[in-house]
């Protein structure tokens, strides 16, 4: 069941490799955007993959880029399962369910959030701060698992003052779209999809890690 409100393209629910790269998934977004009721909302990233999201949104569509610092936690043994995140604000979340899952122990928390926290601090050294008090806001990722990254997110930016905070990712499993609903003003995702298995690399044909160089280059460019 989806939530109530999603903004989705119904053509391409359900289905893999829908989108060339993560430049063309942000200009499915800019369209779907089309209808958002904030005339210029600020279009915050989550870096890495977020950025060339929200870049194409902001060039198709004129509004403004900043980034929101957002990292999951994972072990040292495998950079892609995250257990937690770490937030632009030194906030954290540690998910206990995938921690028993994982096996990983009290020593283990505090060696990855600190490692996790040294990270996010470098990138909003970078990047900088979002200032967003009083102000609509579009947080963009290059897709959803299981949300954890984007839900501290969000706290984050409520904390920080945002009027109104809208989600926009190419690509979500339907759960997470669903537990993050009661929590923002609006969503929108272009390829939503359900079942037992779920990558965000799926819904795209060319996928890679965006390096900090490349991340750098974005943020570098005229805004």
């Amino acid at each position: 069941m989806l939530p109530p409100g999603l903004i989705e393209e119904p053509e391409l629910r359900n289905r893999v490799a829908v989108f060339r790269d993560r430049g063309e998934a942000g200009e499915v977004l800019a369209d779907l955007l089309a209808q958002e009721e904030d005339a210029e909302p600020l279009v915050l990233a989550i870096p890495a993959g977020g950025a060339p999201v929200a870049a194409a949104i902001c060039r198709r569509r004129g509004w403004p880029l900043g980034f929101a610092v957002v990292s999951k936690i994972t072990p040292a043994f495998n950079s892609e399962l995250g257990y937690g995140a770490v937030a632009f604000d030194g906030s954290t979340s540690i998910d206990r369910e995938r921690v028993r899952g994982l096996g990983v122990g009290d020593e283990d928390i505090a060696a990855d959030t600190l490692r996790t926290k040294e990270k996010v601090a470098r990138r909003v050294r970078a990047l900088g701060l979002p200032v967003v008090a009083d102000r609509s806001v579009v947080l963009v990722d290059d897709g959803l698992a299981s949300g954890t990254t984007m839900r501290l997110a969000v706290t984050a930016l409520r904390r920080c003052g945002a009027r109104r905070i809208v989600i926009a990712v190419p690509t979500a499993h339907t759960e997470a779209l669903r537990s993050l609903q009661p929590e923002v003003d609006a969503l929108v995702c272009a390829n939503v999809r359900g079942g037992w298995r779920f990558a965000v690399a799926d819904a795209y044909r060319s996928w890679h890690d965006v390096s900090d160089e490349e991340l750098h280059l974005i943020a570098d460019r005229p805004r």
